[in-house]
C-alpha cells in the first residue's frame, strides 16, 4: 500500500494549494505599469490581458470543472499545479503581449481544472466545517495579498525584476504537486466512460438542495468579486497614476490591503454570531467602496488605502459566510460540482466589469470610471443586503417562534 499523508496534514496541503493558486493570480498584477511602459499597450489591452485568463478558467470549470467528483481530488489538483508551473515559465520569458496572453491562459485553465477539486478536498478533510469555510473562505484573500506584495516587493528591491517572481512559484507549484501526490482521499465509485463523457459536457450546475441557498447568495459573491477584479486588473494602474506612487513594492502593499484584511478578518470571524456576519460582511463591503470612491474624487491615497481595508473585510466576512451557508446544504459527492459554478459566478464578476471599466477608462478616463465602477458595486451590496431582509422575513414567517432562526433552511 503506497504512502499516504494523514488527514489533518492533507488538509494543510490543499489550503496551501488554494493560497497558492491565488497568490499567482495576483503575481501579475503590479507588473503591469512595467509591462505597459516596456511595450506601450493601452489600459483596455490590460483588462484584456486580465480577463483571457478568466476566460480561460471559466471555459474549464464548465467543462472539467466537476471532474473531481468522479476521478477524484487528487489527479486533478497535481495535474493543474503542474499546469501552472508552466505558465509561470512562460511569464519568466516573456517578450510581449502574445506571451502575456499564452501565459495567462494556460494559468487559467490551470485554475479552473484546480478551484472545484481543491475546494472539495478541503471540505473533505477539514477537521470541522467552522475550519474549513475558514480555508475556503480566507486562503482567496491571503493568497492575492501574497501575491500581490511579494511581486511588488520583488519587482522593486530584487533582481530579475520581470522574471524572479514566476521563478518562486514555480518553484512552490512543482513542490506543491509533489506533496499533493501523497494527499489522502476518501474512496469514491469509479465511473465509467459515459458518465466521464457527461460531465466533459460544457455545463454548470448547482446541488439542487443547494440553490435557493446559492441564489440568496448571488449577488454577495458578485459584489465582493466583481471588486476584486477592479483591484487586479486597474488597481495597480489607479495607484501609480492617480496617487502619483512609482514604488512598485508600495503599489502591491496597497492592493494587499484590499485583500490581506479579507482573509485576516476570518481569523476572528468566530466571534461574530453567525446572524451578525451577514450585515456586517455587507456593511464593510459598501462602505468601504464609497470611502474609496471618496479617495480617487479628493486625490487622497489614504482616504483610499482605508476604503481599501475596510472593503477586504467585507469581502472576507461576505464570502466565507457564502461559502459556509452553500456548504452547509451541499451533499459531499456535489461539492465539486457546486463550487465549480460558485467560482462561474465569482469569475464572472471577476472579469466582464472590469474589461469593461478598462475599455471605458481608455475613452473616457481613469478616474470616472472607478467612481462609476464603485457606484455600481454599491448598488450590488444594496441589492444582495435587501435579499438578506426578504430572505430573514420568509424564515421568520416559516418558523415556529420557539425555534431559532438557523435551523430554518430559508435563513441560510
Amino acid at each position: 500500500m503506497s504512502y499516504r499523508l494523514s488527514r489533518p496534514v492533507g488538509f494543510v496541503v490543499a489550503g496551501l494549494a488554494l493560497l497558492g493558486l491565488m497568490a499567482g493570480a495576483a503575481a501579475p498584477s503590479p507588473l503591469y505599469p512595467v509591462y505597459q511602459q516596456l511595450w506601450g499597450f493601452s489600459s483596455f489591452t490590460l483588462t484584456v490581458i486580465f480577463a483571457v485568463y478568466v476566460v480561460a478558467l471559466l471555459g474549464t470549470l464548465l467543462t472539467i470543472g466537476s471532474m473531481a467528483d468522479h476521478v477524484g481530488r487528487r489527479p486533478m489538483l497535481v495535474g493543474g499545479l503542474l499546469l501552472l508551473a508552466v505558465a509561470m515559465v512562460i511569464f519568466a520569458n516573456a517578450g510581449g503581449v502574445g506571451a502575456l496572453l499564452l501565459a495567462r491562459i494556460i494559468q487559467g485553465v490551470a485554475t479552473g481544472a484546480i478551484t472545484g477539486a481543491v475546494s472539495a478536498l478541503i471540505l473533505d478533510l477539514q477537521p470541522s466545517s467552522h475550519t474549513g469555510s475558514i480555508v475556503t473562505g480566507g486562503a482567496p484573500g491571503f493568497g492575492l495579498a501574497l501575491g500581490a506584495a511579494l511581486a511588488g516587493a520583488l519587482v522593486q528591491h530584487a533582481p530579475w525584476p520581470r522574471e524572479l517572481v514566476f521563478w518562486v512559484m514555480f518553484g512552490c507549484y512543482v513542490l506543491l504537486a509533489l506533496v499533493a501526490l501523497l494527499a489522502p482521499e476518501d474512496a469514491r465509485p469509479r465511473a465509467g466512460r459515459r458518465t466521464l463523457a457527461r460531465a466533459l459536457r460544457p455545463s454548470v450546475g448547482v446541488a439542487a438542495e443547494a440553490r435557493s441557498t446559492f441564489v440568496a447568495w448571488a449577488p454577495a459573491l458578485a459584489a465582493t468579486w466583481a471588486l476584486g477584479g477592479l483591484y487586479l486588473s486597474l488597481g495597480s494602474s489607479a495607484v501609480s497614476r492617480l496617487f502619483g506612487v512609482g514604488d512598485h513594492f508600495v503599489v502591491g502593499l496597497v492592493l494587499a490591503t484590499f485583500f490581506a484584511p479579507a482573509g485576516l478578518v476570518l481569523l476572528v470571524i468566530h466571534l461574530v454570531p453567525q446572524p451578525a456576519r451577514r450585515p456586517l460582511g455587507l456593511g464593510s463591503l459598501g462602505g468601504g467602496v464609497v470611502l474609496t470612491i471618496a479617495g480617487v474624487l479628493l486625490s487622497s491615497s489614504a482616504v483610499y488605502v482605508i476604503g481599501s481595508a475596510v472593503a477586504g473585510v467585507g469581502f472576507g466576512v461576505t464570502f466565507q459566510a457564502a461559502v459556509a451557508a452553500i456548504a452547509a446544504v451541499t451533499p459531499a459527492d456535489k461539492r465539486a460540482q457546486t463550487f465549480a459554478a460558485t467560482y462561474v459566478l465569482g469569475y464572472t464578476a471577476f472579469s466582464v466589469p472590469a474589461v469593461v471599466a478598462g475599455l471605458a477608462a481608455q475613452d473616457w478616463g481613469l478616474r470616472p470610471t472607478l467612481i462609476g465602477y464603485g457606484v455600481l458595486d454599491v448598488a450590488l451590496v444594496a441589492a444582495a443586503a435587501l435579499l438578506a431582509v426578504r430572505g430573514a422575513r420568509r424564515a421568520a414567517t416559516a418558523c415556529p417562534q420557539a425555534q431559532p432562526v438557523p435551523a430554518c433552511p430559508e435563513a441560510r
